[in-house]
């Protein structure tokens, strides 16, 4: 598939200005490359012959929009993903929450939810389940739509699978799933403790204290007055000695909020010191 190359940067930033001043949407701090390839790929996608096109198509359909934020954002997740991660989790960072009366965890831009149900998995073996809330948030209602009904493809559960038994599962990791036909439905009690809700990143604030943040793969997208600002979010809804879980390419190195912050090992995980 040949992706076509009808964006320019002054079309994009236009664009992106009216957005923001039609929905309150701001993507203006995003990376740019990354968005002048997915403004390229929709264009491909929804037939637009030129960007003119899909500017009108999101100044005068509202309802265009959703489709958009689908596209524009980067929703590539798996269960237990990067499993010496969730190793870290399961046998160092929940022993330590194990101590609070009460666990409150933050999944920042979950997409379609595999981290969530991950965690969910996580808390359920350690013995944590039934004082944690998981807070799953995203910007784009269609992918927390899906997230919420705990539905994922057959095909993947074979690697999901893989990923649980490297991270420390120890028991069949069918169980916690009913197959049907060519779609899996996670168990109904793994989502009984989650609170999914729209969430952005870049212009909504705190809204609760965790022990526990975790924004893994988001960042990258961003450029670094963007992350900072993302930063500052999270250090105000994490709690002192609280734990923040970043993605593999993503840091708080040189970040306004890295000397409040130890980092915890090669994982990606800090520790809030101050």
């Amino acid at each position: 598939m040949i992706e076509l190359d009808i964006v320019k940067n002054d079309d994009m930033e236009m664009l992106l200005k009216d957005i923001s001043h039609l929905y309150g949407y701001d993507f203006t701090q995003y990376s740019k490359a990354s968005l002048k390839r997915r403004l390229n790929r929709i264009c491909m996608l929804d037939k637009f012959t030129s960007f003119a096109e899909l500017r009108y198509r999101l100044i005068h359909d509202g309802a265009y929009l959703s489709r958009f934020i689908e596209e524009i954002t980067v929703n590539v997740t798996e269960m237990f993903r990067d499993p010496h991660f969730y190793a870290t989790l399961r046998h160092h960072i929940l022993p330590v929450l194990r101590t609070y009366p009460f666990i409150r965890i933050w999944v920042a831009g979950c997409s379609t939810g595999e981290e969530a149900y991950s965690l969910a998995i996580l808390l359920k073996e350690t013995d944590l389940f039934d004082k944690t809330l998981i807070y799953a948030t995203d910007i784009n209602p269609s992918v927390l739509e899906k997230a919420s009904k705990g539905i994922f493809p057959l095909n993947q559960m074979k690697q999901y699978s893989r990923n649980y038994i490297l991270s420390g599962g120890k028991r069949d990791f069918s169980s916690y799933y009913m197959s049907m036909y060519d779609v899996v439905k996670f168990n109904s009690d793994l989502s009984s403790k989650m609170i999914f809700s729209t969430h952005n990143l870049v212009s909504d604030s705190s809204f609760n204290e965790f022990q526990l943040i975790l924004c893994r793969n988001v960042l990258i997208y961003f450029d670094k007055d963007l992350q900072n600002k993302v930063f500052k979010l999270f250090d105000d809804s994490l709690q002192p000695f609280g734990f923040l879980a970043l993605g593999a390419k993503e840091t708080l190195r040189f970040s306004n909020v890295e000397h409040r912050y130890k980092q915890w090992n090669e994982d990606k995980i800090w520790k809030k010191i101050s």
